[in-house]
């Protein structure tokens, strides 16, 4: 019998799962938020500043999730541009997390929660990063 599949076939098997790590999560959720107008980037608390030293916990900074089955919830904080509308970056922000997540996981967004914990001149977010 032959094994192989033509690309039209799929293959259903009964104990199989789709898992995704959290940091994945939080990695496409960053990616997001740096494609979005007037978010000038993510803010973390002190744990993610001493987490940020040990590697890729950068991309992770100011996310976290909760994943339950098929639905994760983010809880997100950033700093935005001095003059953006944050309900207009908030809107863009949704929509795009949401679509993104659905497009490359298949997992529903839930809930997206966006602290703003600052708001800064892109001359001042330029000096605060160098």
């Amino acid at each position: 019998m032959d094994a192989t599949l033509d690309q039209n076939q799929s293959v259903v098997l009964a104990q199989s799962r789709l898992t995704f790590d959290d940091y994945v999560l939080q990695k496409i959720a960053n990616q997001c938020a740096q494609e979005v107008d007037g978010i000038l980037g993510m803010d973390g608390n002190m744990v993610d500043s001493i987490s940020e030293t040990f590697g890729n916990e950068r991309l992770s900074k100011g996310i976290s999730v909760e994943v339950d089955e098929n639905q994760v919830t983010y809880d997100m904080s950033a700093i935005l541009s001095y003059d953006a509308d944050a309900r207009a970056v908030f809107k863009a922000l949704c929509h795009h997390v949401e679509t993104k997540v659905k497009q490359m996981t298949g997992l529903q967004v839930l809930e997206l929660n966006l602290h703003v914990s600052d708001m800064m001149t892109r001359r001042e977010w330029q000096k605060a990063n160098s």
